[in-house]
C-alpha cells in the first residue's frame, strides 16, 4: 500500500508524469491550443460567465412564459386594483369616436431596432440561412460569438459586403414590431392602427439594412427605390389619399435622405421630380429624431462605450474588459461597429454654433431637478429666454469631451492644450497579436494617444478632427457619404451631392407647402450631452480612452453622473437635437424650408410604469418606449386618419426647446 502512494515531489518543480500529462490536457482543452498560460482559470471564469447568461435567459424565459401562460385578464384586473380602471387603448378610443383608416401609414425603423437575417455565410454558419442574426432571441452571439461578428460586420474598405457573406434585412411588419420576443418596438402602434381598420395593404414598414450608409442601401439593396414604388402604389390603391410617414430615430435621418434623394436626377436620385413629396405626403410624424446628431455617438466610436457601458464595466471589469469567449468583448464591438457606416450619420451636426464652445452651449442653466411648466403656457409664442441661476454651478457642455473632471470644470483660460492633429503617432502601444481587435488604435502607439490626452477639451468641431486622428480609415469612408457642416450658400451646385442630404443644416426641404413635418420625442429623462474620460491603464490590445465613473457631483440637481454630463432629452437624443429644426430651424419660411412647410414640436412628459405589470409603461418618453405611449399613438393615429397638426392642438412643449433654440445664431 506504501508503493501505491502518490510520491511527493522532491522538488518544488518536480511534476509527476500523470501530473504533467494531465496539465497537457487542461491546455489543448482551450481554443489557444496551449499557446496561453492560465487557461485553467481562464476556462473558470468563462463557465462562470456561460452559467450567469444561461441563469439570466432562464429566468427572463420563466418570467415570460409566467406571464403568457396568465389570463390574458389577470394583469389589467391587478392593475386596475392598484391604481384604478385603466384608460382604453388608443385605436378602441379612437374607434368609439368613429375615426377610421384613411391615409397609408409608412414606418421607417432607426438603427438596430430591425431584424436582419443571414442570405450567404461563411462554414462557421452553414445552418444559419434566413434565420435572424440580429434580433429575436440573439442566440447566435453567445452560441459562436466570432462567427456572429465575423457575419454582422461590413467590408472595412468598401462599407459593403465582405466576400462570401450577405446579410439583409427582415421583410414585412415583422421586421420591427418585436426587438426580441416580449420586447417592443412597432406593435403596439400597428395593434392600435388595426383597431380602426389598418392592415397590410394600407400599412408598410420601411425596413432597410440600418448598417449601411443610406446610399448604400441604394447601391446594394435599391431600398429607395422599393420605398418610392410602394408609396406610389400605396397612394395610388388607397384613393390617391397621401401617405403618413412615421420614422423613428435614425429613420428620421433616413427618410430626410431620401426626401431629397426622391427628388434628384437619377442616377444619383430616383428622378421623382420637384413635386413628388407634395403629391404622395401628407405629413411625417418624426418619432425620437436625432435631426443633429447625438453626442452618444461619439464616446460609442471613441470607445465602443456610453454612460450605462461604462458603468457596467466598472461593475464587472472581468466581464468587458477580459478575454470573455477568446475574444476582447469591446474590442470586438468595436471593430465590427465602425464598420458599420450608418452609425457615423448620428455624430453631432452643426459643429459650435449647435452645440457650444468651451465655455458656451445653449443648454447652459438646465437643471434637472427644475419643475416643468404647465404645457398650455409653453407654446411657440412663448420664447422668451429668462435668467439663469446665479448659485448654480455652470456646466460647460460644449466641452463635449474633457480628458479630467478638472479640465471639464476649469475656465477656458486655465486649459493649456497641446494641438493632436500634427502629432507623430507613437511606437505601438501593442502587440501585432493583437491587429485583429485593435482596429485603428493598433496604429496610433504610445505617442498618438498621449497627444489626444494632452489636448485636454474636445468641442463638438474638434470631435471630428478627434475621429479623423483616431480612426482614419473609417472617417474616410464616413467623408464620402455624410456631412457635418452649416451651409452658407443652399444653392452651391455642391449642395446636390447625397453625401449632404441627411444633414438638415445643408438641404432644403421639399416644395410641399401642404406637407406637415412633425417632431414627436420625450423628455423629462437625464440624456448623455458630454463625458469625462480618461486615458486607460490597460495596455495590451485594450481600447486606450475610457469614460471615467468616477466623476461625480454628489449635489441634489447635479449634472454630472458616472463621468457624464447629463441635459434633458429622452435618454438617448437631447431636446436640443429632437426640436431645434422644427421649433426655428424650418420654422416659417426659412432657407431650410423655403416653401413654408408647417412644423409642430409634440413633447411627450417621461412618467414611468405604475407597477411590474404595466411592462414598459403608457406614458414613458424613453427613446424606445415611447412606441408605447398612448398620448404619442393618439397623435400618430389622429393624423393619419385625416387630422393636422392644427387639430391636434399645435406644439405641446414641456422642456426649454424655444429658449435654447433662440441662443443660437444662424442665419436662417
Amino acid at each position: 500500500m506504501q508503493n501505491l502512494r502518490r510520491r511527493k515531489p522532491d522538488r518544488p518543480d518536480e511534476v509527476t508524469r500523470a501530473e504533467k500529462s494531465r496539465g497537457e490536457r487542461k491546455d489543448n482543452d482551450g481554443e489557444d491550443g496551449g499557446k496561453k498560460k492560465g487557461n485553467g482559470k481562464r476556462w473558470s471564469c468563462i463557465d462562470n460567465c456561460c452559467w450567469l447568461i444561461g441563469l439570466i435567459c432562464s429566468i427572463w424565459w420563466l418570467l415570460l412564459f409566467l406571464y403568457k401562460a396568465m389570463p390574458s385578464s389577470l394583469p389589467q384586473y391587478v392593475t386596475e386594483a392598484i391604481t384604478g380602471p385603466l384608460p382604453d387603448p388608443p385605436g378602441e378610443k379612437l374607434r368609439k369616436e368613429g375615426l377610421n383608416a384613411k391615409h397609408p401609414v409608412i414606418f421607417v425603423p432607426g438603427i438596430v431596432t430591425a431584424g436582419l437575417e443571414l442570405w450567404e455565410g461563411k462554414p462557421c454558419a452553414e445552418d444559419l440561412f434566413r434565420k435572424r442574426l440580429w434580433g429575436g432571441t440573439f442566440g447566435e452571439v453567445y452560441k459562436r460569438p466570432l462567427c456572429w461578428v465575423e457575419h454582422m460586420s461590413l467590408n472595412n474598405e468598401t462599407g459593403l459586403d465582405p466576400i462570401g457573406i450577405r446579410v439583409r434585412s427582415v421583410p414585412g411588419l415583422v421586421a420591427a414590431d418585436y426587438f426580441a420576443p416580449g420586447y417592443f418596438v412597432w406593435a403596439v402602434l400597428i395593434a392600435n392602427l388595426a383597431r380602426i381598420g389598418y392592415e397590410e395593404k394600407n400599412m408598410h414598414m420601411a425596413s432597410y439594412d440600418w448598417r449601411l450608409s443610406f446610399q448604400h442601401t441604394e447601391v446594394r439593396d435599391h431600398t429607395l427605390s422599393r420605398i418610392k414604388s410602394t408609396i406610389e402604389l400605396m397612394v395610388a390603391t388607397n384613393g390617391g389619399k397621401k401617405a403618413v410617414i412615421v420614422p423613428h430615430s435614425m429613420g428620421v435621418l433616413y427618410f430626410l435622405h431620401f426626401m431629397k434623394w426622391v427628388e434628384a436626377p437619377a442616377p444619383m436620385g430616383g428622378g421623382g421630380g420637384s413635386d413628388w413629396c407634395a403629391k404622395h405626403i401628407k405629413a411625417v410624424m418624426n418619432i425620437g429624431g436625432p435631426f443633429l446628431g447625438v453626442p452618444k455617438a461619439v464616446p460609442g466610436l471613441l470607445s465602443a462605450e456610453a454612460r450605462d457601458i461604462a458603468v457596467a464595466r466598472a461593475i464587472a471589469p472581468g466581464v468587458l474588459n477580459n478575454d470573455i469567449f477568446h475574444l476582447q468583448t469591446l474590442q470586438h464591438v468595436m471593430r465590427m461597429t465602425r464598420t458599420w457606416d450608418a452609425t457615423m450619420s448620428m455624430i453631432p451636426k452643426g459643429g459650435n454654433s449647435i452645440w457650444g464652445d468651451l465655455d458656451w452651449s445653449p443648454e447652459e442653466g438646465y437643471s434637472p431637478s427644475k419643475k416643468k411648466k404647465d404645457e398650455n403656457l409653453t407654446t411657440s409664442g412663448n420664447n422668451e429666454v429668462g435668467p439663469e441661476d446665479p448659485k448654480r454651478k455652470k456646466v460647460n457642455y460644449g466641452r463635449m469631451i474633457s480628458f479630467g473632471n478638472d479640465v471639464a470644470e476649469a475656465s477656458q483660460s486655465d486649459i493649456k492644450r497641446i494641438d493632436f492633429r500634427g502629432a507623430v503617432k507613437g511606437s505601438n502601444v501593442a502587440n501585432t497579436s493583437c491587429r485583429d481587435v485593435w482596429t485603428e488604435y493598433h496604429d496610433m502607439g504610445v505617442g498618438g494617444v498621449k497627444a489626444v490626452a494632452d489636448y485636454k477639451a474636445y468641442t463638438a468641431d474638434d470631435v471630428l478632427d478627434l475621429l479623423h486622428f483616431v480612426a482614419p480609415k473609417m472617417m474616410a469612408r464616413g467623408d464620402a457619404q455624410f456631412s457635418y457642416g452649416i451651409a452658407d450658400d443652399l444653392n452651391d451646385p455642391k449642395y446636390q451631392h447625397y453625401k449632404y442630404w441627411s444633414n438638415p443644416l445643408e438641404t432644403k426641404l421639399p416644395d410641399a407647402p401642404e406637407m406637415e413635418i412633425f417632431s414627436l420625442y420625450g423628455v423629462g429623462i437625464p440624456t448623455e450631452r458630454a463625458y469625462v474620460y480618461r486615458v486607460t491603464p490597460y495596455a495590451d490590445c485594450s481600447i486606450p480612452f475610457q469614460i471615467n465613473i468616477s466623476a461625480n457631483v454628489d449635489e441634489e440637481g447635479s449634472c454630472l453622473r458616472d463621468g457624464v454630463f447629463l441635459v434633458d432629452g429622452d435618454e438617448t437624443v437631447p431636446v436640443l437635437s429632437s426640436g431645434y429644426m422644427c421649433a426655428k430651424g424650418w420654422r416659417g419660411k426659412t432657407k431650410y424650408n423655403p416653401s413654408g412647410i408647417q412644423t409642430y414640436i409634440r413633447e411627450y412628459d417621461h412618467a414611468p410604469p405604475a407597477n411590474f405589470l404595466e411592462g414598459r409603461g403608457t406614458q414613458s418618453g424613453a427613446h424606445v418606449d415611447i412606441m408605447g405611449n398612448f398620448a404619442l399613438i393618439e397623435d400618430v393615429m389622429r393624423v393619419a386618419a385625416g387630422q393636422t397638426g392644427k387639430d391636434l392642438g399645435g406644439d405641446r412643449v414641456y422642456s426649454d426647446i424655444f429658449k435654447w433654440a433662440e441662443k443660437i445664431n444662424l442665419k436662417l
